[in-house]
């Protein structure tokens, strides 16, 4: 560790603690599946016949052996659950690059809040979006027939999970852990 005096002041030099080495796995990992979620087909699947994903929605006739899809952009809750997953993983995105970039260059501690700040925001975004989105779905579409949530909504949850994970070990106190590196 090295370390330079200029006034009173102590500038360390630090080498990335194996914390936010993790903490930047994580984000990165919450980025993967965050595009994972929004390009995923199959948030919503009924038998084979119907799917739902943020763009559209498709169903199978019984009687016939094409699919029949139609945009869901056309209502408020479904475009505010993709603006609020949007939101969210354009957070995680800034907060990668800004995460990216402080491991780039010797002075990482002042980073260390905005991305914490960051993937805290991104959290409460996608934790909302993924709280509204069954509400109401169960409350506006009318399945008659078994229907589950898939791995696109699964996925969703994980960048969320992932987030949160690397928010916490970016909060973690620098001055305590680092000395020890």
């Amino acid at each position: 560790m090295a370390s330079s005096v200029s006034g009173a002041e102590e500038v360390r030099v630090s080498a990335l603690t194996p914390l936010k080495l993790v903490g930047l796995v994580c984000i990165f990992l919450a980025l993967c599946l965050d595009v994972g979620a929004v390009l995923s087909p199959a948030w919503v699947t009924a038998d084979d016949r119907y799917h739902l994903s943020l763009w559209e929605s498709c169903w199978k006739p019984a009687a016939s052996a094409t699919w029949q899809c139609s945009s869901t952009l056309g209502t408020d809750w479904q475009i505010a659950t993709l603006a609020l997953l949007l939101g969210g993983a354009f957070l995680i995105l800034l907060s990668f690059l800004v995460a990216l970039v402080s491991v780039c260059i010797r002075s990482r501690r002042r980073f260390y809040r905005p991305v914490a700040v960051m993937l805290f925001a991104a959290v409460v975004l996608q934790a909302c979006c993924l709280v509204l989105y069954p509400i109401k779905f169960i409350e506006t579409i009318s399945l008659r027939i078994y229907h589950e949530f898939n791995w696109g909504y699964g996925l969703a949850w994980g960048a969320t999970i992932f987030s949160f994970g690397g928010a916490i070990l970016y909060c973690l106190n620098p001055k305590n852990y680092e000395d020890y590196y």
